[in-house]
């Protein structure tokens, strides 16, 4: 404010102009603290953090000189167990001194496999259908189509498996998958048809994904998390839910708590394995197993930033859980329990420390709040200490999304969660994409988790 101004103002308005200022200097100074404070905070990282990995910086190393030593033994491709065929030859003529040895006897000195890919061309067959007037009736007739050889689309089933198979396990576009289908197998494809054949999958694939929906619900567990995708110009969430051998995914529009209420239903499973998202806990009949993992790192964030009291000790803590529970096979009911009652013991000591940084306090309060969902998975062999398995479910989703930037319709989106089940479920199933896929369009179930 100008001097003039200030001098046409009288005492009381000074006065209210002084505490303004006053009030807005305290406000001021408040913040600068505050981002004086995140100035000290360590970076976040993929180590400490829900950071993917592929956004860490990796500083440059030094080359690991190779110790000197024998060099390792040589490896070779082992041979076919079953060969298409088999080419035994036999010397005529001595390479020494160019004798017939044809009648000599022969051993056998070296076998190899010799591998060709014949020449792909599409097998196209011309269906024509007679028909006449019946010279009993005088009624029309017209023969009936071959089986599996329908009127309409010209496309057999395994080239419609093909290509889902190659647009949503490798992510190739329709533009390059009819470039493919042309340079490769000598095929037209239109990129309309392709539209279509994704179209006419949609029944079939939602039908095997109830089914996998029907058998995961049918168990005791569940397991679950979520990440992002682009439909149109909306942001959407990519669900998943598991456990052993089925798989189901799910796109929503939201990642609200409702999705997974939608999805189970009536039904609560006893055992939930997920993250601390609010919107994963506390839909188990039973308890939630939360993910220690993220545990470990929030618990390493802290240590980073300053915290010496509970954090070093609850990432040791937590570290041998998670040893525990990996070699749990090995290891007696009896022998769980008193593991499990010693972490228990350690972590109310842990507990009774009162951390003096503000990282170490926020830690304090996390695990006050969490510590009965921390280690449910100890007396319970068909439970993890981490949701690394939704993790991994996700991944080729994660891949899918960066490579083609997401889905222009929504039953798109909901034809690629129905697909990502079915391939997801056969992959636990021991059975292979592409086989799935044929099974699923022929509308038959998968086969059982051997």
């Amino acid at each position: 404010m100008h001097r003039a101004a200030l001098e046409s103002l009288d005492k009381e308005a000074l006065i209210r102009l002084v505490l303004a200022q006053a009030e807005m200097i305290e406000k001021l100074s408040a913040r600068v603290a505050e981002l004086e404070a995140k100035l000290g905070l360590p970076p976040k990282t993929p180590d400490n953090s829900s950071q993917p990995p592929s956004q860490g910086y990796k500083p440059s190393a030094a080359a690991a000189a190779r110790p000197k030593g024998k060099p390792h033994a040589g490896a070779s491709r082992a041979l076919c167990p079953d060969p298409t065929r088999r080419a035994e030859v036999k010397a005529n003529v001595c390479p020494h001194c160019g004798a017939d040895v044809s009648a000599a006897p022969q051993m056998l000195c070296e076998a190899y496999d010799h591998i060709e890919v014949p020449p792909l061309s599409p097998e196209v067959t011309r269906v024509s259908l007679f028909g006449g007037s019946c010279p009993c009736c005088a009624g029309r007739f017209k023969a009936s189509p071959p089986a599996g050889m329908p009127p309409g689309s010209p496309f057999g089933p395994n080239l419609r498996a093909l290509a889902i198979h190659l647009r949503f396990t490798q992510g190739i576009g329709f533009e390059r998958l009819a470039r493919l289908f042309k340079d490769l197998f000598g095929v037209v494809v239109s990129e309309g048809a392709l539209v279509n054949i994704l179209a006419e999958a949609r029944q079939p694939f939602a039908a095997q994904a109830a089914a996998i929906r029907a058998d995961l619900l049918g168990g005791d567990v569940v397991e679950s998390d979520e990440t992002s995708l682009r439909v149109g110009k909306a942001n959407w969430w990519l669900w998943v839910f598991h456990h052993a051998g089925s798989a189901v995914f799910v796109a929503a529009p939201s990642r609200a708590r409702s999705v997974p209420e939608a999805f189970l239903g009536e039904h609560r499973p006893r055992w939930w394995i997920s993250d601390r998202y609010g919107g994963q806990m506390g839909l188990a009949a039973g308890e939630n197993q939360i993910c220690l993992a993220h545990l470990i790192r929030d618990a390493r964030y802290a240590e980073e930033a300053g915290d010496a009291v509970v954090a070093p000790r609850l990432v040791h803590l937590l570290g041998r859980a998670c040893r525990i529970g990996r070699r749990r096979e090995r290891l007696a009911d009896a022998t769980l329990k008193a593991y499990a009652h010693r972490l228990e013991a350690d972590l109310d000591r842990l507990m009774g420390l009162a951390p003096s940084h503000a990282a170490g306090q926020k830690l304090h309060r996390v695990v006050k709040k969490i510590r009965r969902h921390m280690f449910v998975f100890m007396t319970n062999r068909a439970i993890e200490p981490t949701n690394n398995g939704s993790e991994r479910a996700l991944r080729p989703a994660v891949t899918f999304r960066k490579i083609t930037n997401g889905f222009r319709s929504e039953w798109g989106a909901r034809l690629y969660a129905d697909i990502r089940s079915v391939i997801e479920t056969a992959r636990r199933r021991a059975c292979g994409a592409l086989d799935a896929i044929r099974i699923t369009l022929a509308g038959q179930p998968l086969p059982l988790t051997s």
